[in-house]
């Protein structure tokens, strides 16, 4: 299954919608309403909604396809390997990542990495306070569900 795929989710006040293509995910986003040529029935959007409705899912099984350097796929490598529940701050995910958390190059490499994580949720960047590509609100209420 291939293509465009969004449902309008009350819990977020918005919508999700997955890009998968070669049966990866390659975008998740969080728009306002659901694109009228996406579609609403695919399975990994009835298992997004099921943890947003309390069913605790770490998406770890999610093949994502990532087009981004090497350092930052390194970051959201270790973005993914943040437990279900808990937050961890940006110098830790420089540590995670295997980066200097006192060098401010490699800092700024976190941070860009999480602004430019493509699949926000299954790389859950919700999961480290700080910039990520998640709209705030939205990374707010997904650690509220995962507390």
């Amino acid at each position: 299954m291939e293509g465009l795929y969004a449902r309008e989710s009350s819990t977020l006040g918005r919508a999700v919608q997955i890009g998968v293509a070669s049966g990866r995910v390659i975008s998740v986003s969080f728009p306002e309403t659901p694109p009228t040529d996406a579609d609403a029935d695919h399975p990994l959007l009835d298992r997004v909604f099921d943890y947003l409705d309390g069913a605790e899912d770490h998406f770890d099984d999610v093949t994502v396809a990532l087009t981004v350097p090497t350092e930052q796929r390194t970051v959201l490598e270790a973005v993914r390997n943040v437990p279900y529940g808990e937050t961890v701050d940006v110098t830790r995910l420089a540590r995670l990542a295997g980066l200097d958390d006192e060098d401010g190059d490699d800092l700024e490499t976190v941070r860009t990495a999480l602004r430019a994580n493509p699949v926000p949720l299954f790389i859950p960047d919700h999961r480290i306070s700080g910039p990520g590509a998640t709209p705030a609100a939205v990374a707010e209420r997904l650690r509220d569900l995962e507390s």
